[in-house]
């Protein structure tokens, strides 16, 4: 008799994890997946063009909370958990739940990494927030500059129609548009299209990369949160991020990837505490003694200073890492600090609607506001925010054009930007040689 099997997610490793190792496994049932992080997954379903013809009704999606009612409804055997960028006291307490109620815990790593037939370099992270976005263009540029066909494969974020989305390919904004794509998914993809890049993306990754594959001698892995890859690595890159200090020991599946590295890179040296920095120095030369270690800065650049100085100003930053990735601020509020704003306008007394219940679920949050858009409703909230605290200025903390997917009313505004800049440490470009070498 084939087990029942759970999948614990927020869709993007939960739907990969199934497609790889359960899809067409008759020894194996998925009874349903469940959700936590992302708003308004739970309640649909897996589709059945994407579940495949052992699930002619497709797989239901519920929210997390429900799991040990779920355990006992369904028959479940084993709870797999997939999804990231959670300490590994909740990981565990998750598994307390799950044997408690009655099933098998288990986690899936390697097993769950298609194998190209390119070179692939994969960026990941021991949290969200701390780089990936800035190195993986780094690396895409290096070898774009070497002669190499370079696309970027991006961890998924298939929150809309996931048939639709089953594989998705931008090149440009329009596609961006035509996508319907999340303020979240922009912030990661814009950028490459700004520099003429090609993104995958999506939710069969076989797929995506069978095809990102055609297209490509060199293939960058873009990782999500502080996710593994989905691809096996020839150059595994992982950035840490000393703002955090002792994050990179602490969080799943984090410190996996740590260990694992190739290459690990401390960012944002310009900017850490000297003691942060040095504790990341420790662990890293602890956990991954055998790694190439780099040092990078993050500088920040803003657009225009004077929307800034002198000025009552809302800083707008990137949900993730405002959020989950527990930072108080980013480099939005490090920017209008330092170009002179008269104030940091606080968001969190004039939020609506599910804005204000973003602030009350992540109270560690300072005074910045996190950019929230998975659906038209919530950027109208976004956009009511902004209007009840009439700034003199909105400073744009996120790498995209708000002012394209959000109404600003007219509200003066700058973009704040920052790269990856290696201050010590073997330089990415030799390391990247072999991998060019072998493209």
């Amino acid at each position: 008799m084939p087990k029942n099997v759970l999948i614990l997610g927020a869709a993007g490793r939960d739907f990969h994890n199934f497609n790889v190792l359960y899809r067409d496994d008759p020894d194996t049932r998925v009874v349903a997946f469940t959700a936590t992080q992302i708003p308004d997954i739970a309640g649909r379903r897996y589709p059945p063009a994407l579940s495949g013809d052992r699930y002619p009704n497709g797989i239901p999606i519920f929210e997390e909370r429900e799991l040990e009612s779920l355990v006992e409804r369904l028959g479940v055997d084993v709870v797999l958990f997939a999804y990231s960028d959670v300490t590994h006291e909740h990981v565990m307490h998750l598994a307390a739940r799950t044997l408690a109620a009655g099933a098998s815990f288990m986690v899936a790593g390697a097993s769950t990494m298609l194998q190209a037939s390119v070179p692939v370099v994969a960026i990941t992270a021991t949290r969200t927030g701390s780089g990936k976005s800035q190195t993986s263009r780094f690396v895409r540029r290096v070898m774009a500059e070497a002669g190499r066909a370079v696309v970027a494969i991006r961890h998924p974020m298939p929150y809309g129609d996931l048939t639709r989305q089953r594989l998705q390919r931008f090149a440009t904004t329009e596609d961006l548009d035509e996508a319907q794509v999340t303020i979240e998914e922009r912030e990661e993809y814009e950028p490459y299209l700004r520099e003429g890049a090609v993104v995958f993306a999506g939710v069969d990754y076989a797929a995506i990369l069978e095809e990102a594959q055609r297209q490509a001698e060199v293939i960058i892995w873009d990782g999500g949160n502080n996710d593994l890859p989905f691809v096996r690595p020839d150059l595994w890159i992982c950035v840490v991020d000393p703002h955090r200090p002792g994050h990179e020991v602490r969080y799943w599946p984090g410190e996996a990837n740590l260990r694992s590295a190739d290459v690990v890179v401390i960012n944002k040296v310009d900017t850490a505490p000297q003691d942060g920095l040095e504790q990341v120095r420790r662990n890293v030369a602890l956990v991954a003694p055998n790694a190439i270690v780099v040092e990078a800065a993050s500088p920040i650049t803003v657009d225009d200073p004077s929307v800034i100085a002198d000025r009552r100003v809302l800083v707008i930053e990137d949900g993730p890492t405002i959020t989950h990735g527990e930072m108080a601020f980013g480099a939005g509020a490090v920017a209008a600090q330092r170009h002179g704003a008269s104030e940091l306008l606080d968001p969190r007394a004039s939020a609506v609607g599910s804005i204000r219940k973003v602030f009350a679920a992540f109270p560690h949050i300072g005074p910045v506001l996190p950019a929230m858009g998975y659906s038209d409703a919530q950027r109208a909230e976004l956009e009511a925010t902004i209007r009840n605290l009439a700034p003199e200025g909105v400073v744009i903390g996120t790498p995209i054009d708000l002012a394209r997917v959000i109404d600003l009313d007219g509200i003066p505004h700058t973009r704040v930007s920052y790269e990856l800049e290696q201050v010590a440490g073997p330089s990415l470009e030799s390391l990247l040689q072999g991998v060019t070498h072998q493209a």
